[in-house]
């Protein structure tokens, strides 16, 4: 997966462009197939998913089609691909226009979050102040969903499932989730903390609900994370190169309903 950073002026069309010339051009180089590209317009950049025998071959493709020539290239195991952004064409992607006029390139980041210590206070303190708890955990969720552009798709009786258009958003968005949670707990609500689990792909949306392998992947993240930790795929580690997020490698694990090991990542740089 080969990482555009900074295209400045650059915009959706003239990357699907692009993209196009790469999928003319390919032929004349043995071994090398493009097959799908997302572009961040908030951040100006692109990524796009090539298969070739080299980094230089994939390279080629691009400085004999349009020039662009990328900051970075990302090794990427197709099982990986499959699993993370599952069933994308081998083709210029058919993309739908929001309202806002940007394009959605389908990709999504999905997140959970997940209360715990909640049966606790509940035995201890009572089921007000366990309702209480959950309360402050679902506002402090909501308004950064709404800082960071995210969009509540449901409550899951103790958290929250939410997507993003935008990976960069979700990071960003979970680590205010985790600070807040901090900063505004009082004096119950410090008995409780949230894991978050995050990943990225394409879900189905149906009826205003998600599913799929991308969405059940963030359900199993966010049960292995600990409390007041945010984990997350390697799809979306990835998609964060070059934003300021540092991550812990906490290796391949083993996650109920898929056949291999998944490797995860600790979001570090918060408090």
């Amino acid at each position: 997966m080969d990482v555009h950073e900074n295209l400045g002026d650059v915009t959706e069309e003239d990357i699907k462009v692009a993209h196009q010339r790469d999928l003319e051009v390919q032929q004349l180089h043995e071994g090398v197939q493009f097959l799908t590209f997302w572009f961040n317009s908030p951040e100006g950049e692109a990524f796009c998913l090539v298969e070739a025998p080299s980094k230089d071959e994939a390279i080629a493709v691009h400085k004999a089609s349009h020039g662009l020539i990328p900051s970075d290239i990302i090794e990427v195991e197709k099982p990986s691909v499959s699993l993370f952004m599952g069933d994308w064409e081998r083709s210029v992607p058919n993309m739908a226009t929001h309202r806002n006029g940007e394009v959605d390139t389908g990709l999504r980041a999905i997140m959970f979050t997940d209360l715990r210590g909640s049966t606790q206070i509940s035995s201890q303190l009572g089921d007000d102040a366990a309702m209480g708890v959950l309360t402050h955990h679902d506002r402090i969720v909501r308004e950064s969903l709404s800082t960071f552009s995210g969009r509540e798709v449901k409550h899951t009786g103790d958290g929250i499932l939410a997507s993003f258009n935008y990976v960069s958003r979700a990071v960003e968005a979970a680590i205010q989730i985790q600070r807040r949670l901090v900063a505004d707990a009082n004096d119950q609500s410090r008995l409780a903390q949230a894991g978050v689990g995050i990943s990225a792909g394409e879900p189905v949306d149906h009826h205003r609900d998600l599913f799929g392998a991308a969405v059940n992947l963030a359900a199993r993240i966010c049960g292995h994370a600990a409390p007041g930790q945010i984990l997350v795929s390697s799809a979306v580690r990835e998609l964060c190169v070059g934003k300021p997020f540092k991550f812990k490698d906490r290796g391949p694990i083993a996650l109920k309903g898929f056949d291999d090991p998944v490797r995860l990542f600790e979001v570090v740089d918060h408090d």
